[in-house]
């Protein structure tokens, strides 16, 4: 038994020509559109082409509805924040102006206390200065009767 058989060139010929006739073959039992089976696999191709459609216009729309609602999260954060803010900054004016209200308190009583302050002192100055007075006179009397007695 050989180990290689050769053909020869008639053998390739025929073989072409018949590989050729079994394509066209094919070619001509496929069915035609008009066909049942045809119209069916399209009807199906059809189909599935629009649930593919639908199914990527609801992911879409499913999307668009997410992103929306981020963006109205968001919104809504950016509200919160701002009235927080809002509430921050009237609470620091209110603040402010209590602490600017307790300071005008604290310097009008620092200036009642410093006037009150200044009138005591010059009553005691007054006090002392009549006591130094009635001392001296009484010590001037002293002194005037002591003259008065060695006479």
């Amino acid at each position: 038994m050989p180990a290689f058989k050769t053909d020869n060139f008639n053998d390739r010929l025929s073989a072409a020509a018949k590989a050729r006739q079994t394509l066209m073959d094919r070619f001509r039992n496929q069915p035609k559109p008009d066909d049942p089976v045809v119209q069916q696999r399209l009807a199906e191709q059809k189909a599935i082409a629009e649930a593919r459609e639908a199914r990527i216009a609801e992911r879409k729309a499913a999307k668009e509805a997410e992103l929306a609602r981020l963006a109205a999260e968001a919104a809504a954060r950016k509200a919160e924040q701002d009235r927080l803010a809002a509430e921050a900054r009237q609470r620091a004016i209110e603040d402010a102006a209590r602490r600017a209200e307790e300071a005008r308190a604290l310097a009008l009583e620092n200036a009642d206390r410093e006037t009150r302050a200044q009138i005591l002192d010059n009553e005691k100055r007054e006090r002392a200065l009549a006591l130094a007075a009635e001392q001296k006179a009484a010590r001037d009397a002293r002194y005037a009767a002591r003259k008065a007695r060695k006479k």
